[in-house]
């Protein structure tokens, strides 16, 4: 008589660990996910920002900024097309 309220005890006792388990696991799982959120939105943020970056690096004022200053390069004055003559024994 006396096993089955003993067993009882034992399966409560069991159970209400578990659940204080769980409970746990839930929190720390949901501190890792809020801590990814911000991490996804700080990447997010840097990304965006590094694109900013590359479309200000790539425009074309920039380019002939620099090709003109730093390289010495400057637009031709006249444009001249020279035909190439036919090589010989080459076939078009």
């Amino acid at each position: 008589m006396l096993m089955i309220p003993l067993a009882l005890i034992v399966a409560i006792i069991v159970s209400a660990l578990a659940v204080v388990r769980t409970k746990h696991e839930n929190r720390a799982l949901v501190a890792e996910l809020e801590t990814l959120r911000a991490e996804r939105e700080r990447l997010d943020m840097e990304w965006a920002q590094l694109q900013l970056e590359e479309a200000t690096l790539a425009s074309n004022n920039r380019v002939e900024r620099i090709a003109r200053e730093q390289l010495g390069m400057v637009e031709p004055r006249d444009y001249e097309i020279i035909d190439q003559a036919p090589v010989a024994g080459a076939s078009r």
